[in-house]
């Protein structure tokens, strides 16, 4: 209801404006309010068709509603500093008792110039959210053993497979995977997004990458919205071991332990362990990972894990968009790297495909590569 209520509320203020601009009557305003009603139904209409298996109708109203949603996104962001300047200028009018309207833009130049900047950074965006690249972080750590130096870590975070995360993308995410050809790989939740029919396919692609100690993922809030135990048997059929509050270690090399996203509490599915005792029982001389989907710290646990690999903010995926996550995530990170105290460290992906809009502005997607460098502890 949340989310129905403001989405409305956007078109209403998209509406408004047209009007404003274009001054046009009911034979125009009428097909755009049904327009508009239908996009704002988009998700419910995206969700009810993909239930019932008209993936075909599902697909196509994604790509159409999601995209909708992005170029509304940014040109309210765009108005809304046009109008912020307008309400100025009244108020110095006001104020100052002097005709200002000669630096006021017009209706038309308020409704226009937003409107050509929306689909422009919009079409930037898409191909954006298609430019997969590799971020490097080397770790230096004297918890590995010294021949295996230089051992190398992937993290896949926020892939959202199903209606427009497809073949093609997942190829050019795993196509980055191949070319460092990782000793371990791992994915920090949101592996596959919504109902997740007929996905055979990509979790066989996702299989034929089999790096030397294997694979291992943790839950994203979206694992749980798509059905967990469908999610769970995708994950684990595209060949990743599952932590959801448990610890392991990989060949006697380093620590591996994840947790579940805090959404499965939601549903009853949340496996409620504490981060401090689990951490505790992992040998403390060994190099421990701590798998979280979102970049949230427990302070009890600092100190008990050299590095946590996080995800899900996406780094706002489109700008300005950030600037709230950025906000919300402001004691910790909304992506990149963090050094926290007690020699423990953060990584916060951008997340390799997109969730909504198939659009990223000014957070491009990423493969990360985390290499492991042996250092003396002297």
């Amino acid at each position: 209801m949340t989310f129905f209520l403001l989405y409305s509320g956007m078109h209403l203020y998209v509406f408004l404006k047209a009007r404003e601009a274009l001054s046009f009557g009911a034979e125009v305003s009428i097909p755009i309010i049904i327009f508009m009603v239908g996009m704002i139904l988009t998700p419910f209409i995206i969700h009810f068709s993909e239930k019932h298996g008209f993936e075909s109708i599902a697909r196509d109203m994604s790509y159409l509603g999601y995209t909708w949603m992005g170029i509304l996104f940014l040109f309210i962001s765009a108005s809304l500093i046009i109008d912020i300047y307008r309400f100025l200028v009244y108020s110095a009018t006001f104020i100052f008792q002097k005709d200002l309207t000669i630096i006021s833009p017009s209706a038309r130049f308020s409704f226009f110039i937003p409107l050509l900047l929306s689909i422009s950074i919009a079409t930037y965006g898409y191909f954006e959210a298609l430019n997969i690249r590799i971020e490097k972080v080397t770790v230096k750590t004297s918890k590995i053993p010294k021949g295996i130096s230089g051992f190398k870590i992937v993290q896949i975070s926020d892939v959202h497979l199903g209606l427009i995360i497809r073949e093609e993308r997942l190829k050019r995410i795993l196509r980055e995977v191949k070319k460092v050809n990782p000793d371990i790989l791992i994915s920090t939740g949101d592996l596959v997004d919504g109902q997740i029919n007929r996905l055979e396919r990509l979790a066989d692609l996702l299989k034929e990458i089999n790096p030397r100690y294997g694979k291992f993922a943790i839950t994203g809030n979206h694992e749980f919205y798509a059905g967990l135990a469908q999610a769970l048997d995708f994950t684990k059929n595209a060949g990743f071991s599952i932590l959801r509050g448990e610890g392991v270690n990989v060949s006697g090399l380093i620590n591996i332990a994840g947790f579940d996203d805090p959404q499965g509490k939601t549903y009853g599915l949340y496996k409620d362990i504490s981060e401090k005792e689990l951490l505790s029982g992992l040998s403390p001389q060994k190099f421990t990972l701590l798998l979280k989907h979102r970049p949230v710290i427990d302070k009890d646990a600092l100190g008990l894990f050299d590095l946590q690999l996080s995800g899900h903010a996406h780094k706002g995926q489109i700008f300005p968009f950030s600037l709230i996550t950025r906000l919300y995530y402001r004691h910790t990170a909304h992506a990149g790297h963090l050094r926290l105290m007690d020699n423990s460290y953060l990584y916060v992906s951008r997340g390799a495909g997109t969730w909504g809009p198939p659009i990223r502005f000014l957070s491009p997607p990423e493969v990360t590569l985390i290499e492991l460098v042996y250092v003396d502890k002297d």
